[in-house]
């Protein structure tokens, strides 16, 4: 009694808190992200906004670079409306970059920083900028894909010497504060960024976000934690991605709190970091607690100053291990898409657990569990034509209602196709709309909500989406390769699916050169993990490939007749999967 007690305290209190940061996010309302940062920066000029490495960046910095940004894009005629694109690897100037473009109004496009060739000109060409700022260390990777790209974007390059085109305009631009009138008549609901997600068709979608959607994610999490100006932000999150470029963020710069970012996760520095900069939080992905948890114990790994961490898919059957090993005082477990009017936090940390809907919040947060068959990938519907409703501790996909009240919208994505693909109609009562996340969920009888597993071709494979018609294109244009069928299986211990393709090939088939070829179409977490060599691809009635027995049969040799291989990270090649090595992978002893 006294526990649940508790937890209902924790859970209404934070609730509250987040409410009422979030206050004065209207869509009608002329409040921007600019706005609120530039306040805060007037507010704590002084304060740490950023560390990086050996760097210390005040608020005052920050928004003196900010301001140069922004001049800079107005000498080149951006306005209101007009969308850049931005290609750089974590560092200050990513957030000095997408700041100063939201002092006049512009659109930010985030790429995705491990995208190469066809997919990473699809994202600029759909994003429609007329001008590409690319951090110097990722030029070359641009300059490939931009033939491309037509009519292709001003490039603007940018060294962390200063040795870019970009930096001499900037250097030449005033710090001092930009005049906020040159983004007037810009409201809340207006777009901010295109923040970048997998689509069906293997190319990735570019999603809305307005500076409405990006300020409830930033003032949710900051309330979900209780942010303070003392308070510090480890990330080690890519800034293309929500989870790391807004929330992470939204919860230091949101309170004039420091914002302490790494260029990439490194687990042999990980605590040692923590030990130095003394961060109160982190944000974290699942397979990131993984990784910490395999490694080998750290002398800082319980000598930091952490009061909480918070991030999604963190596996309950590690939750109480990582959380003991480390002296994790709280877990704020979340639940959201990018896209998507679906989110929740599990404020008082119920192991495996990724939100709670209490029963007395259900008309206010309208997220329901619906029935659903997966071989057709549709919710059911009964005789008058309406979905069902999951009862507690049944799985089913989890939609949200899209309603005109703030934060319960969705905003879609740049082609309208894709858009109306996400909403159901009619679900409850005729001419309702929501939102279908592709999530199965299921939810026990207190209101908390229970991630089951992805619904469809698309899984997630080290924190990032893989889109299974991506990676069979790019096995498709192989020589040697007549068919390919790819999907994603549970390896014991990780997060996510890993990639494995069955293939049929002939004579011309050479296994030797594969992983190169792969890595010259595709991102690393979408190159396939497995491979199964098949003498012939089984279809179903309608000539789809049949997928699900072979999800079933995995990657087990001993179960399978045909030949498996794996891809060994420590020699880069695709070698014979046998039981001995099986046994390796399945007990966490070789790594994928």
């Amino acid at each position: 009694m006294f526990d649940a007690m508790r937890r209902e305290a924790i859970y209404i209190t934070s609730l509250a808190r987040t409410f009422y940061r979030m206050r004065h996010v209207k869509p009608d309302s002329a409040l921007t992200i600019a706005d609120v940062m530039e306040k805060v920066a007037r507010a704590h000029p002084d304060n740490v906004a950023i560390l990086f490495q050996d760097r210390i960046i005040t608020y005052r910095e920050m928004d003196g670079w900010a301001a140069r940004y922004a001049r800079w894009a107005q000498g080149q005629g951006i306005a209101r409306g007009d969308v850049v694109a931005l290609l750089m690897e974590n560092r200050p100037e990513y957030l000095f970059a997408w700041l100063g473009l939201l002092k006049l109004g512009a659109v930010v496009a985030l790429i995705n920083t491990n995208l190469r060739g066809a997919p990473l000109a699809h994202c600029v060409s759909i994003a429609g900028a007329r001008h590409i700022v690319v951090g110097a260390e990722l030029s070359d990777v641009y300059r490939e894909a931009a033939a491309q790209i037509s009519p292709a974007p001003d490039l603007w390059i940018t060294d962390e010497n200063g040795g870019g085109n970009l930096d001499a305009a900037l250097a030449a631009a005033s710090p001092e504060p930009f005049d906020a009138k040159a983004r007037e008549g810009l409201l809340c609901k207006d777009k901010a960024f295109y923040i970048f997600t997998s689509g069906t068709t293997g190319l990735p979608k570019a999603a809305n976000i307005s500076h409405l959607r990006a300020l409830f994610m930033m003032y949710g999490f900051a309330g979900g934690l209780g942010a303070k100006p003392s308070d510090r932000m480890y990330n080690v999150l890519p800034l293309y991605h929500s989870s790391g470029g807004i929330c992470a963020v939204g919860v230091a710069f949101t309170t004039g709190g420091t914002l302490v970012l790494r260029r990439k996760f490194s687990v042999h520095e990980f605590w040692d970091d923590c030990f130095r900069y003394k961060p109160t939080f982190f944000q974290y992905i699942g397979e990131l607690c993984r990784y910490l948890l395999n490694a080998p114990p750290s002398p800082h790994e319980r000598d930091h100053a952490l009061r909480a961490i918070t991030g999604n898919g963190l596996r309950p059957e590690i939750w109480p291990h990582f959380q003991q090993r480390f002296a994790i005082p709280r877990i704020v477990e979340f639940y959201g898409a990018t896209e998507g009017n679906v989110s929740m936090l599990n404020y008082d940390g119920k192991v495996g657990a990724v939100g709670r809907i209490p029963h007395y919040l259900r008309n206010v947060m309208t997220t329901r569990i619906v029935r659903f068959d997966i071989e057709h990938e549709m919710p059911v519907r009964n005789a008058e034509g309406f979905c069902i409703e999951c009862a507690p501790n049944e799985a089913g996909e989890a939609i949200g209602q899209i309603t005109h009240e703030p934060g319960k919208g969705f905003e879609g994505y740049t082609k309208t196709t894709d858009t109306q693909k996400k909403i159901l109609h009619g679900v409850f009562e005729k001419g309702d709309s929501w939102f279908r996340t592709g999530d199965l969920m299921k939810h026990d009888e207190l209101g908390y909500f229970y991630f089951v597993d992805r619904i469809g071709d698309t899984f997630r494979w080290k924190g990032e989406n893989v889109a299974t018609s991506e990676v069979s294109e790019a096995l498709g244009g192989i020589p040697g390769i007549e068919e390919a069928n790819v999907y994603g299986v549970s390896v014991p211990g990780m997060d996510g699916r890993a990639g494995m393709a069955a293939l049929v090939v002939d004579g011309d088939f050479d296994l030797a050169v594969l992983p190169q070829k792969l890595s010259d179409s595709l991102p690393a977490y979408a190159r396939p993990v497995f491979l199964r060599m098949m003498p012939r691809m089984e279809i179903t009635g309608t000539f789809k490939q049949r997928k699900v027995e072979l999800v079933k049969e995995g990657f087990d040799p001993s179960a399978i007749a045909e030949p498996i291989y794996w891809l060994d990270p420590a020699t880069y090649k695709y070698e014979p999967l046998d039981a001995v090595r099986y046994a390796d992978i399945t007990s966490g002893r070789a790594k994928l």
